[in-house]
């Protein structure tokens, strides 16, 4: 029996995409990132000279800021910020720039077209970096950490950061019948009884070797689970997720490429 979704959407089908890059002056690199209605901008200030303290100084250094759309950060918006950390740590290429630091910072976007979040985020100028899985108890608003994810990963490219490949990321969640679900809006969230949220490398854009026989592309960045689900439905997630990631990568190539159209004819 094939799962009814309220939007009319096959169990697998993405939200509708939407990313723009180089939105912002100040920042070394800018995009936004859109999945439905929920819409997420990033921004990169760096590589700036210094590490902080307790980060190796022969590495280029990361840090994440994550600010609400209202309201003071807590341990949810702290969770995202490490796992957006150690998400970025693993595609940058940290040993080209050592001792110094990036700056990340990610504004979720009201979605009533508020506009603060440009002067929050433009006149930014904080200074202070192995496959992740975490099981973590915060809830996860609306597929807001993968959106995080991809607006970061399209930042860090527009600010020119040395990458080992592209990242996308996706939330699969769990229904009660048992079926898999991609990219849930907030209603949906609420039917569903656990979630995984998958970063996989971009496999059209991957520069890796393989690794132990297995090509990167078979491998998985960051995994972050919420709920409970057992291993047989987390594993179909992963397969659900990563046959999903097609989509997004072609989504990102083709964005990418319009982009670098643009700028070659502006120039």
């Amino acid at each position: 029996m094939e799962i009814d979704r309220e939007d009319g959407r096959t169990p697998n089908q993405l939200r509708p995409l939407a990313c723009s890059r180089n939105i912002l002056h100040r920042p070394h690199g800018s995009a936004s990132w859109s999945q439905g209605d929920t819409k997420v901008l990033a921004a990169v200030y760096g590589p700036k000279p210094g590490t902080r303290k307790n980060e190796n100084p022969e590495k280029a250094c990361f840090e994440v800021i994550w600010k609400p759309n209202s309201g003071q950060i807590g341990k949810a918006e702290k969770e995202f910020e490490m796992i957006l950390k150690k998400t970025i740590q693993s595609i940058c290429v940290l040993t080209v720039n050592p001792n110094t630091t990036t700056s990340v910072i990610i504004q979720v976007v009201h979605d009533d077209g508020s506009v603060s979040f440009f002067i929050m985020l433009d006149n930014h100028v904080t200074m202070s970096c192995h496959p992740l899985a975490i099981r973590i108890s915060s809830d996860l608003r609306d597929g807001l950490l993968p959106c995080a994810i991809n607006a970061a990963c399209a930042a860090l490219v527009d600010a020119g950061i040395p990458m080992k490949h592209l990242a996308v990321a996706i939330c699969c969640c769990l229904a009660d019948s048992g079926y898999v679900v991609l990219d849930p809006n907030k209603l949906e969230e609420k039917k569903m009884t656990a979630f995984a949220y998958l970063v996989f490398p971009n496999t059209t854009l991957s520069v890796l070797p393989e690794v132990e026989g297995e090509p990167v592309e078979h491998g998985i960045i960051t995994s972050v689970t919420h709920g409970v689900m057992s291993v047989d439905d987390y594993f179909l997630c992963v397969e659900n997720g990563r046959a999903a990631t097609a989509s997004l990568s072609a989504f990102f190539r083709k964005n990418f490429q319009q982009s670098q159209g643009a700028s070659s004819k502006a120039g």
